[in-house]
C-alpha cells in the first residue's frame, strides 16, 4: 500500500499563503513608526535624555505600560538589559540619569 501524498488539502497552507504570511510578516517588523502624537511623558530635565537614547529603538509608551511593575531594581534591569543584551549606545552617565527619571515619575516602591 503506498502512503499517502501530501496535497495542499492536507497541508494547508499553500505557497501564496506562505508567500502572503512573508510579506505580512515583513511589513510588521520593517519599523513602521508609532503616531506617539497624543503620549505626554512627565517633563524633567532627563525627558530629552530619554527620548534621545530610548526612541530611536522602540516607542516611548514602554516607559507608562512598565511603570505599574518597575521600581528601581526593574527599571536598572531594563537599563542594564538595554545595554548589555541589545546593544543600546547608552552611556554610563545617561544610564544613570535615565534611572533616575524612571525611577523619580515611573516607578512604583520596590
Amino acid at each position: 500500500m503506498n502512503a499517502p501524498r501530501a496535497t495542499r488539502s492536507t497541508i494547508g497552507l499553500t505557497s501564496a499563503r506562505l508567500t502572503f504570511l512573508a510579506l505580512g510578516l515583513f511589513a510588521w517588523s520593517s519599523g513602521v513608526p508609532a503616531d506617539e502624537s497624543t503620549l505626554r511623558l512627565v517633563p524633567g530635565p532627563q525627558l530629552a535624555t530619554l527620548e534621545a537614547n530610548c526612541s530611536g529603538c522602540h516607542s516611548l509608551d514602554y516607559v507608562q505600560m512598565n511603570s505599574r511593575f518597575l521600581g528601581r531594581a526593574g527599571w536598572e534591569a531594563e537599563i542594564k538589559k538595554m545595554v548589555g543584551v541589545m546593544g543600546a549606545p547608552v552611556s554610563a552617565a545617561d544610564q544613570q540619569a535615565l534611572l533616575d527619571y524612571l525611577v523619580r515619575e515611573y516607578g512604583v516602591a520596590d
